[in-house]
């Protein structure tokens, strides 16, 4: 992003502050994936109560992403994002005590977990709408959810070490404080609105979107239909559930199938599947500030983001059916590396594309798509156990989701664009 050379930017410190909502949003997600396991033999849970503890979060999730957003577009991110992580902090912190109450008080807490990080984006996309100009927007999108692989990274790899040095329920304890250390600095140094910040300079506003194109004019009923009915919003709803199919897949998966494919240890497992995670958190970045250099350039916004698109999606369907053919645990992590490094060009394609086409209302866009984004969570991580059962191997599972991909690419190409098509 161009400097202001008087002073830091402060729209650096709310893109930052957002990327760590993020982050602390993964971390807070994924800690119960591995604290599961010693809370499946501390309550004597079979594998199917499991499962229900770890798919519960994504009903409170999913209920409340358009919500969210049209909450954020009514009332400003940064009220709507400061009470969602404090939300879901205070739950974060609770979810040992409801775990000891009762099966169904613990289903309860990460429900309403599930629904207070369900705010993230669209509050951020909010955010965004005001505080970053259109150039940055590839590069904003990206680092903020650059937090979804680091947060995944951070989970996998501390949790662990936390459960076997102070029990299962410090982990909880110890991420749940997060929230609160971070609203400290959320609501000292971010606006709705970028002239009322006490720190901003003249030049720096000057570079911001303006105020009657990104601020919410509030009382203004959100057009729906107008919304919906256009071809590019269907390609983003569809590329947001195929992009966060792989996503999803290689989430809930990956560590399980370099287990069982390849008969590495548990702990190793682990560390295989970490690699992965952090070639993602790199190549995002990449990612981002190679299409908004290319937006600065002159290439036309539809073309960046349609060739970012491209090869998010091209590129793990790729690596995904090669993964079939791999004969070793380290050719097998070079492949999902690349499957995950070129996924995160998505993230500058569909990523931005709701600030593209419709600044004012990408709140609320961020959240009609993002409930179809969450979908593969569900559908996408049981069928891909459901194949793995049926034929013993991961082959068809990848396919499955190699073909997804293909399909998402087919439809950005014939409908997506980057122009506004919402004033």
């Amino acid at each position: 992003m161009a400097a202001d050379p008087s002073r830091w930017p402060v729209r650096y410190t709310v893109v930052g502050l957002c990327f760590l909502a993020s982050f602390i949003c993964y971390i807070d997600r994924v800690n119960i994936s591995v604290a599961a396991i010693a809370m499946k033999e501390a309550f004597g849970w079979t594998e199917t109560t499991k499962g229900l503890v770890l798919s519960s979060f994504f009903i409170g999730y999913l209920s409340l992403q358009v919500i969210s957003g049209w909450l954020a577009n009514r009332f400003g991110g940064r009220r709507v994002l400061g009470f969602a992580v404090l939300w879901w902090s205070v739950l974060t912190l609770l979810t040992p005590a409801a775990a000891f109450v009762s099966l169904p008080m613990l289903v309860a807490a990460r429900i309403a977990l599930g629904m207070g990080e369900a705010a993230t984006y669209p509050a951020t996309y909010n955010l965004f709408g005001r505080w970053v100009p259109a150039v940055e927007r590839s590069r904003a999108v990206t680092i903020i959810v650059s937090g979804i692989p680091l947060g995944t990274l951070f989970a996998l790899t501390t949790t662990g070490w936390i459960v076997a040095r102070y029990g299962w329920p410090a982990v909880f304890h110890a991420f749940g404080v997060l929230g609160f250390l971070w609203a400290l600095l959320w609501y000292r140094n971010v606006t709705d609105e970028p002239a009322a910040h006490r720190r901003i300079s003249a030049a720096e506003l000057a570079l911001l979107p303006p105020p009657q194109s990104a601020s919410t004019r509030r009382g203004e009923p959100i057009p729906w239909r107008m919304l919906l009915s256009k071809p590019a919003v269907g390609a983003l709803v569809f590329n947001h559930f195929c992009s966060n199919w792989a996503l999803y897949v290689l989430l809930a998966w990956l560590p399980s199938y370099f287990r069982s494919a390849h008969g590495v240890s548990i702990a190793s497992a682990g560390l295989y599947a970490a690699a992965p995670w952090l070639t993602m958190f790199l190549v995002s970045n990449f990612a981002g500030w190679l299409a908004d250099a290319m937006l600065r350039r002159g290439v036309s916004t539809t073309r960046v983001r349609k060739l970012m698109q491209t090869i998010g999606l091209m590129g793990p369907a790729l690596f995904l059916i090669l993964a079939r053919d791999a004969d070793s645990a380290n050719v097998a992590m070079a492949l999902m590396c690349g499957a995950l490094g070129t996924l995160a060009f998505t993230w500058a394609g569909y990523g931005p594309n709701h600030l593209d086409i419709a600044p004012r209302y990408a709140d609320v866009l961020m959240g009609i798509t993002n409930t179809f984004g969450t979908i593969p969570g569900v559908i996408g991580v049981a069928v891909t156990g459901w194949l793995v059962d049926v034929t013993g191997t991961y082959s068809t599972a990848f396919v499955l989701s190699a073909a997804v991909s293909v399909a998402g690419t087919v439809v950005w190409l014939a409908f997506a664009t980057g122009e506004r098509i919402i004033d």
